[in-house]
């Protein structure tokens, strides 16, 4: 063989030497700097609950850990650090080791769990009984029940002669009182945005007379409360024959520092009807009657 062609030869196998081991060099370097491949298995901080975490709790950094996950074990919208949530009230329970998450934080009716031992009613509010609908799962809230019209609390007389009963005009008949206090909510239903919607329709073949629910876009809110047995009687006479209003609570009145529920004392009211707010200490006055001289004709 010529020497030339020997020369070229060789020049040859040095740069495919060289080639192969620039290829390694970036491979190598590639896989350092967490290139596709390496990313795709590292581990990422992931917030996960450090206890059980209640209904309706607000997130404090005791409850909180963090644990390393892959990508492909992350639930979508998972948290990397506690103090991205921290102060946030859940909307659903959330137990020891489970990862948080966006989902934990908005309200999903299809969800809803009945406490042990209690019942789930709906009462149904607007913007002005039901705190402008801004009632969210996992608050508390309290019951104000209003009762009013000469129905309720009837004033009469009795004519001796016949013994008829005349029902005497003019009474104030208006009892306002804090039924129910410390109640949790367990769900919520707002309406649709741009049309009205009728639930609980009788379905096709029923009686006509079914009872229905409706929900209209007008600022009102389906809230479904869990209550005892005793509650639930309360709230539905309340429903029938008065006018009720939902009170928004701080949640912290019934869970510790720790997320633990706690009993709330109840507020002692004595409710109020109209001789409360004039003999009560409220200032409002009694009305004077004024003697008119009428000129003679």
């Amino acid at each position: 063989m010529k020497r030339s062609n020997r020369l070229v030869l060789l020049i040859g196998v040095f740069l495919a030497i060289v080639a192969f081991v620039g290829i390694v060099i970036v491979l190598s370097q590639g896989d350092r700097s967490g290139g596709p491949a390496a990313s795709a298995a590292a581990p990422i901080n992931t917030v996960v609950a450090a206890q059980d975490i209640p209904l309706g709790a607000r997130l404090t950094a005791g409850m909180l850990t963090t644990k390393p996950f892959t990508p492909g074990q992350r639930r979508p919208g998972a948290f990397q650090e506690p103090s991205q949530i921290l102060g946030q009230t859940v909307r659903r329970p959330i137990f020891k080791d489970a990862q948080l998450s966006t989902a934990d934080f908005t309200e999903d009716p299809s969800t809803l769990v009945v406490p042990e031992g209690k019942r789930a009613i709906s009462v149904q509010v607007n913007q002005v009984n039901g705190v402008g609908t801004l009632i969210k799962t996992g608050d508390y809230v309290d019951l104000v029940l209003g009762l009013t019209g000469s129905d309720k609390f009837p004033v009469v007389t009795i004519n001796p002669d016949d013994e008829s009963i005349t029902v005497v005009a003019g009474i104030n008949a208006t009892s306002v009182k804090l039924l129910i206090e410390g109640m949790q909510v367990i769900g919520t239903v707002r309406p649709p945005t741009t049309a009205t919607r009728t639930t609980n329709a009788a379905p096709s073949g029923s009686a006509a007379n079914a009872p229905t629910t409706t929900l209209s876009d007008d600022g009102q809110e389906l809230v479904i409360l869990a209550v005892t047995a005793q509650q639930a009687e309360l709230i539905k006479y309340a429903q029938l024959d008065g006018d009720i209003s939902l009170l928004l609570r701080n949640s912290r009145d019934f869970v510790d520092e720790n997320g633990e529920p706690v009993v709330s004392l109840p507020a002692g009211t004595t409710g109020v009807i109209l001789k409360t707010l004039v003999d009560g200490g409220y200032g409002v006055l009694r009305p004077e009657l004024v003697e008119a001289i009428i000129p003679a004709q």
